[in-house]
């Protein structure tokens, strides 16, 4: 299976064993948006509701932190995952929550996992089945394990503002980047990590909510100033839109890279860290 599914790929396994459908669905507060009311209101037939929004490790001082490995392994018995499962995550989300989903599958061992490209909503323009009801729940067990993906903190990036070893790219709008526009986070200040660049995320899709292809994958970070040949950690403002710039290099065949999970809302908060504003240099 590759890590990116067309619709049409998906419809025509739909149900086969070992297919595993995961909604992975989760909204920024000021949407004004349930995902779970939205899940059981119309999602993919026998569709799992992961809610992203709960999947954190609430005892980190990082902000929305990562789930640990045990965490994990939790949540999937309680969806029914099993070892060896094959999983298509998607989303209904304007911050494309499936790229996020996707890094904690793989971070935490599964071994087959795709982002369905486009999400629910081109599964809808397409006209396609979709059914109501409440998530599917399991009886299984997973073990902890570990797999790709590797994460930054907080103190990784002051040290990297240093020795600027590793290119840091975020993934939020312009506005927000340069300082221009508030943070949505009340009393946050906006800005960025001084020597970042910025790639909106939106800029490695197509209008669909697909993702570009691998020439149009590459121009966009070269726009950004992004040289692929050396490391790259992505932020944002929470670690759900760097994901998005993580799966996009993943489609180019490039994995020294990492996730800064803090990303804004840890250091944006934080009084002591150095913060920029305008275009980046």
């Amino acid at each position: 299976m590759d890590d990116l599914v067309s619709t049409q790929w998906l419809a025509e396994r739909l149900g086969a064993p070992g297919l595993v459908v995961v909604d992975a669905s989760a909204h920024l507060p000021d949407a004004g948006r349930d995902a779970r009311a939205e899940f059981e209101a119309a999602h993919i037939p026998g569709a799992r509701f992961i809610d992203l929004d709960t999947l954190k490790d609430f005892a980190s001082p990082v902000p929305a932190a990562l789930p640990t490995a045990d965490q994990f392994a939790a949540r999937m018995a309680e969806i029914g995952l099993t070892e060896g499962d094959r999983v298509v995550i998607y989303d209904d989300s304007a911050v494309k929550t499936s790229a996020r989903a996707w890094f904690i599958f793989r971070m935490h061992g599964q071994r087959e996992v795709a982002i369905l490209d486009g999400g629910l909503g081109k599964w809808r323009t397409e006209s396609r089945e979709c059914e109501g009801g409440p998530s599917r729940g399991g009886q299984s067990a997973v073990t902890p394990a570990s797999g790709p993906g590797t994460v930054r903190s907080k103190a990784d990036m002051l040290a990297n503002l240093e020795s600027a070893a590793e290119q840091v790219l975020d993934a939020r709008g312009a506005g927000r980047f340069t300082g221009a526009e508030p943070e949505i986070r009340p009393g946050m200040p906006s800005g960025h990590i001084p020597g970042s660049r910025n790639l909106p995320f939106g800029e490695v899709l197509n209008a669909d909510g697909t993702f570009k292809d691998p020439a149009g994958l590459r121009a966009a970070f070269a726009g950004a100033g992004i040289d692929l040949d050396r490391r790259v950690v992505t932020t944002c403002g929470s670690g759900v839109t760097a994901a998005v710039l993580l799966f996009a290099m993943h489609r180019l065949g490039k994995h020294d890279t990492a996730l800064y999970d803090g990303s804004w809302s840890e250091w944006g908060a934080d009084p002591a860290t150095p913060k920029a504003t305008g275009s980046a240099a």
